[in-house]
């Protein structure tokens, strides 16, 4: 689908558009119109509140109620969008003008007036700030998002048009959150393909287009390159798959930086389980598998075209991880780059594999900050659910930061510790260590104590445990809908703006 976005200073009456969106908030009455929509209520006699309790709004949020002008409007159709109860708000924004409660409800509006095929949106939310405004544009564009590929489904286009407050510096907030929607839109499209038609080849192939359109530098390994250099993590988890795997190093660099970030996204770009076989169930959203490496991609697409003073480096370690008679067996040794060797015990555990070789090969970049976002384990969902990412670093003012970051961005986070006592069950008799344990307890935080081991010395590193937000398997709500959702990509970003502005 097609969707556009502009800016505008008219009044809300006067605004040329199929429907308007307002905000409303849940009152001990009934519902109460938020700041945005005062102009609609003067024009249709101060009794818009009425007519939207009347037709059953109470302003929970993310609930669409519509309603029709009949004349003194310039739209025919007012959708009011809920923005929950006074006291919902977070960080003393106040009822409904969290910006993270202005995307998910400019996200859910703009999500069901293109269902009932409206074209032209016009966006009258609180957009009082530019923190706001950038929110609601961000929130409508992700709102819009369809992924038709496979559906035969024309493609259509949407009009946006946000109303913001003068103060709000509109245009600027618009371009802003146009790069991370674009950026957000790739993630999805990547995640949501078929892996008939994404494997490593196709993959690499896809990010040396978005490389060369963003200005940014690349460098493909193929099989060959890899075998020859000794990313035994890559290779091995790959061998079994008819589509060899592939390396792809991206690079941004700016003429100011003083500071260098690497990021580093898990790219199975379907995880069969290899020879420990998935139950078939647990195969069908597998082709997400490599949404890590998906929003690192995405990431630096978007940090390419933003500029922030900072050099960034992407590793995309892509593989396809298969039980075909080449496939890696559970206790072959392989050995990482670098020469660390790994005993694997269960091929399942494939993605710390494959970011091992990713990890260890970002020394040679002199990395200030190291950030590996992977889609890594089951326990991560048995742990935070689906919509927070675990956290885990080896410093816990790196960690905090990080969890920071995302959260401004918008992103749902949360600090976990990498308990020392852990690391024995990683122990081999054979090879420097395992790549699972016997216990089965505290899956997500060995995971991130594994890709610990191979961080090159003195490097501050972060890992991002994205396995449920990544891929949303329910009904859709605010700004996400079926399929991927772009997890971590505006955290990235916000990790990449910090380390320029030396916060992080």
């Amino acid at each position: 689908m097609t969707t556009t976005l502009q800016t505008s200073q008219t009044a809300p009456r006067d605004v040329d558009a199929d429907a308007i969106v307002i905000g409303v908030t849940q009152g001990p009455d009934g519902p109460q119109l938020a700041p945005g929509a005062a102009d609609l209520d003067d024009a249709l006699g101060g009794k818009l509140a009425d007519t939207l309790a009347t037709l059953g709004a109470t302003g929970k949020a993310e609930e669409v109620t519509r309603t029709a002008t009949a004349g003194p409007v310039k739209a025919p159709v007012i959708a009011a969008v809920g923005l929950g109860a006074p006291g919902d708000g977070a960080n003393g924004h106040g009822p409904g003008l969290d910006p993270e409660a202005l995307r998910r409800a400019a996200g859910a509006a703009v999500r069901a007036l293109v269902a009932s095929k409206t074209r032209r949106i016009a966006l009258a939310l609180p957009a009082r700030d530019a923190a706001g405004a950038e929110a609601v544009a961000l929130g409508a564009l992700l709102g819009g998002y369809v992924f038709t590929r496979y559906t035969g489904a024309k493609q259509s286009e949407t009009e946006l048009t946000l109303l913001a407050a003068p103060d709000a510096d509109g245009e600027r907030a618009a371009a802003r959150a146009r790069v991370l929607a674009t950026a957000m839109e790739l993630v999805r499209d990547l995640v949501n393909t078929s892996p008939l038609h994404l494997y490593p080849e196709t993959f690499a192939a896809e990010a040396e287009r978005v490389a060369g359109a963003a200005g940014l530098d690349i460098e493909i390994l193929d099989e060959a390159a890899l075998t020859e250099g000794g990313y035994g993590g890559i290779v091995g988890v790959g061998q079994g798959s008819v589509h060899p795997p592939r390396l792809v190093r991206l690079g941004y660099t700016h003429p100011d930086a003083t500071k260098t970030v690497v990021f580093a996204g898990k790219g199975i770009t379907f995880d069969s389980g290899g020879l420990s076989l998935k139950p078939p169930k647990s195969m069908e959203a597998m082709k997400a598998d490599m949404a890590g490496a998906a929003a690192v991609l995405g990431a630096l697409a978007a940090i390419a075209e933003l500029r922030p003073a900072v050099n960034v480096v992407g590793y995309l370690p892509l593989a396809e991880n298969m039980p075909g008679g080449a496939a890696q067996r559970p206790s072959d040794v392989i050995t990482i780059y670098g020469g660390g060797t790994v005993e694997v015990l269960n091929t399942d555990a494939e993605g710390r594999l494959v970011l091992a070789d990713a990890v260890a090969r970002s020394g040679e970049d002199s990395p200030d900050l190291l950030i590996d976002v992977a889609t890594l384990t089951g326990a991560q969902l048995v742990a935070l659910g689906t919509r927070i990412m675990g956290v885990m670093a080896n410093d816990d003012e790196v960690r905090d930061a990080v969890v920071d970051a995302a959260r401004r961005a918008g992103e749902g986070a949360w600090p976990m510790p990498l308990p020392e006592e852990l690391r024995k069950g990683l122990d081999s008799t054979v090879a420097d260590i395992a790549n699972v344990t016997a216990e089965r307890n505290g899956g997500m935080l060995v995971g991130g104590l594994f890709i610990r081991e191979f961080v090159p010395d003195g490097v501050r590193w972060a890992h991002l445990d994205i396995a449920g937000p990544a891929y949303h398997e329910g009904e859709p709500y605010g700004y996400i809908s079926k399929g991927g959702t772009g997890a971590a990509l505006r955290g990235l970003v916000q990790v990449a703006q910090d380390v320029a502005d030396g916060r992080l």
